[in-house]
């Protein structure tokens, strides 16, 4: 097996080298220090194996994963909250709850070489995993896309408005666009109300990037935004801007 590392803690990595000193079948290939640079190292080195780090500053493990179309077996190193680790549990993703010991890093090794075994059921055990890590997310401060080769980190407050693309979203900044594979009712549970509103069924906006509120029929609008995009306002959005901005 071809492993790699991904982790900001130096010595968490060492300590995984030491231990896999007993697997001579198993070779680091690569380690990295962020999500980012882990990121180019799975599509550049392809390794069969990932001991991957969930609390990193600059791009989390749980974000990382999201970006990949065919994940390799993952060994999650976490000192992560209890609901991740139950969700580990039940979807039979194994994880090493940081300390921890030699005898637990074999039992992690042993799982991974049974389920080296069985490749085609690891994308729906990860694709879980992912699901339920998005559930429990209470408020979105940033959304992170794939984009080409790279990676991009889209603070919300750069975000003009979100248009519904079958199950996809399209996010709007003032220059760019980009797609990922959300919801809009996930998005409308999880964005801050004060910032954000559901005009249409296929559109939310940020409130402070509506510049205006145009007839487009009779008893119909459209959102002018700010960047000069415009967005149809469905009956019920029309209440809601109604309710919001008081007018």
């Amino acid at each position: 097996m071809k492993a790699i590392l991904i982790d900001d803690e130096s010595p968490a990595r060492d300590i995984i080298k030491s231990f896999l000193k007993d697997y001579p079948d198993i070779e680091v290939v690569g380690e990295f220090s962020d999500g980012f640079e882990g990121f180019k190292g799975l599509s550049t080195l392809k390794p069969d194996l990932v001991f991957l780090d969930i609390q990193m500053p600059k791009l989390t493990g749980f974000e990382l994963l999201e970006l990949l179309d065919t994940p390799p077996l993952i060994i999650f190193t976490t000192a992560y909250d209890q609901f991740a680790i139950k969700a580990f549990e039940k979807n039979a993703t194994d994880y090493l709850l940081k300390p921890f010991s030699r005898e637990r890093f074999r039992q992690a090794i042993d799982k991974a070489y049974a389920k080296s075994e069985h490749k085609e059921d690891n994308p729906k055990e990860l694709d879980k995993l992912i699901q339920q890590n998005q559930e429990n997310v209470e408020t979105l401060d940033r959304l992170v896309v794939k984009w080409g080769s790279k990676i991009k980190v889209i603070p919300l407050e750069q975000v003009v408005y979100f248009e519904s693309e079958d199950d996809y979203v399209m996010i709007y900044t003032a220059q760019e666009k980009f797609l990922k594979q959300l919801t809009m009712k996930y998005l409308e549970e999880r964005l801050d109300p004060k910032e954000f509103i559901r005009i249409h069924r296929s559109n939310i906006a940020r409130i402070d990037q509506i510049g205006q509120l145009e007839h487009f029929s009779k008893d119909s609008y459209i959102a002018i935004m700010k960047n000069g995009a415009k967005l149809k306002v469905s009956d019920s959005g029309y209440k809601n801007l109604k309710e919001r901005l008081k007018f």
